[in-house]
């Protein structure tokens, strides 16, 4: 055991609910601290705050351009820097809206867009898995979080990824645009328009080529005919050749 936080099923309930699927990745191995931990006391209780109109709303003065992927209806950022995670993206609808005011038609695209991202987002290479939040207390603007999980890392599994990441080095930023730019493009090709530019292949150049590079390897020994023969010509070939490369010397060897 890490530390001394207890199991957050009493055991007098442990039997009751062997396998609850709310605790079953609560694990106390998988939070990112050692050593003895205490709770603390909650607060006094108070009024929930007034959640934001339009008018005070962050997201809807946010300009496309600060976005990954944009459509008619639906957007999709990024954190500003690279975090611990490979990726750390939010879907957003474009309407000032939260999730209970959603009419059919956009609470159905929800369902859709929430399975493309999160397709996306899993088909990055080191990505293992994608856990999907929402979090916005006292933000009316909905706002769905899709954290990818780096590949082969057990002690990020379950409910503690959002702290591993406050953890955790940042990634290369290089690294983390392109995996923006993969998930732009991905997006793109079911409509809208990305705003982050896809990934390019870092092309190394070739070194010159001469033509002795191009030309095959010289053969040992004299070269073989099509026959097999040897093609090593006899003395009277040779001269034949030579008179009908020099005629001049042919006419001099008849005047003599």
């Amino acid at each position: 055991m890490h530390n001394s936080i207890p199991s957050p099923v009493p055991p007098s309930e442990e039997a009751a609910f062997p396998d609850d699927p709310y605790y079953s990745n609560a694990g106390e191995s998988n939070l990112p601290f050692v050593g003895p931990l205490s709770t603390r006391s909650l607060g006094p209780e108070t009024e929930e705050p007034d959640r934001r109109d339009m008018d005070e709303c962050d997201t809807c003065r946010t300009p496309d351009e600060a976005y990954v992927w944009v459509a008619e209806r639906w957007r999709v950022r990024a954190t500003r820097r690279p975090t611990g995670l490979p990726v750390v993206l939010a879907l957003e609808c474009r309407p000032h809206l939260d999730l209970g005011d959603l009419p059919n038609l956009l609470a159905a695209e929800l369902g859709v867009m929430t399975v493309r991202l999160e397709k996306a987002i899993r088909s990055l290479p080191g990505v293992g898995q994608v856990h999907v939040h929402r979090w916005e207390d006292g933000h009316s603007h909905l706002r769905v979080w899709f954290l990818g999980r780096p590949a082969g890392q057990r002690d990020l599994r379950g409910p503690y990824l959002r702290a591993w990441d406050d953890v955790l080095p940042p990634v290369p930023e290089d690294e983390w645009r392109n995996r923006l730019g993969t998930v732009a493009a991905w997006l793109a090709d079911f409509g809208g328009r990305a705003i982050v530019d896809p990934p390019r292949f870092n092309w190394q150049e070739l070194p010159p080529l001469s033509i002795g590079d191009l030309l095959p390897p010289p053969a040992d020994g004299p070269a073989a005919t099509g026959d097999g023969s040897s093609a090593e010509q006899h003395p009277e070939t040779e001269q034949r050749q030579e008179t009908e490369q020099h005629p001049e010397a042919e006419q001099r060897q008849e005047a003599e």
